[in-house]
């Protein structure tokens, strides 16, 4: 574990490279608008912070058009915190922000036309195929969230094919769609539409995407919502990914 935690230490050592994890927190950006942070900081040393930073998974970097826009990936951080601080720390567990309770929050408050995309990774020591399964065949074993009204147990299913549901029942003839697959490629890809809790106008979607090599998975989430969104939401399902995929899932999958 401490082996593979060294780059992430090695990245959060130094103070520019801390505060363009900031800035990042705030919203993806290219290298370029990176840079205008920093005037007294040359582009190549810039470069070189990101190339530590990506080395300790703590970015990742996408091309969109001419240009590569830099996101966030805090899940090593939550890797981090769950070896050095969560288990002396129990109660700050509580700060991980529930999906369910983001989904019954209504009144429309500070609510306007925006974009999220979220993108992360998470490392799994475990073959694809067993992974895949986990996110599929096996959710209901790991993926805590509920939109149950209190008081009633919910059981999940998500089956992996064009078409089929990612499915939220407790009673006959009750229950909730948490996504419709649309996309599929087993175990590469799949790729499910879904509002995850928020509620109204909102154009969602995810992907998982799965590599592997000498037997460890590369679990990659993207996540992209458009429309009337709440100011708070892009972070709350930023938190609640980071819960999911970099703990309940890598928790799950690597105990088994």
């Amino acid at each position: 574990m401490e082996d593979h935690l060294s780059p992430l230490f090695k990245a959060l050592s130094h103070p520019i490279r801390r505060r363009i994890l900031d800035i990042l927190k705030e919203s993806p950006s290219t290298t370029g608008e990176l840079n205008n942070h920093f005037p007294e900081v040359s582009r190549y040393a810039i470069m070189k912070h990101l190339t530590a930073l990506q080395e300790g998974n703590l970015i990742l970097s996408r091309k969109k058009g001419k240009y590569r826009v830099n996101f966030l990936n805090a899940v090593p951080l939550q890797e981090m915190h769950n070896r050095w601080v969560g288990k002396y720390m129990e109660p700050a567990a509580a700060s991980l922000l529930n999906l369910k309770a983001a989904a019954e929050e209504t009144g429309g408050k500070d609510m306007q036309n925006k974009v999220f995309q979220i993108e992360q990774e998470t490392l799994i020591n475990a073959p694809r195929e067993k992974v895949f399964k986990a996110l599929t065949e096996k959710v209901e074993s790991w993926w805590e969230f509920r939109l149950a009204p209190e008081g009633k147990t919910s059981t999940l299913t998500l089956n992996p094919v064009p078409g089929g549901q990612f499915l939220e029942t407790w009673e006959k003839d009750a229950g909730a769609v948490w996504g419709n697959v649309y996309f599929v490629n087993a175990p590469k890809e799949i790729r499910i539409q879904g509002h995850l809790g928020m509620q109204g106008a909102v154009n969602s979607a995810y992907t998982y995407r799965l590599s592997e090599e000498n037997g460890v998975t590369t679990l990659q989430l993207s996540h992209t919502a458009s429309g009337l969104i709440e100011d708070e939401w892009e972070e709350s399902h930023r938190k609640g990914w980071e819960h999911l995929l970099g703990n309940l899932l890598k928790n799950y999958v690597e105990g088994k």
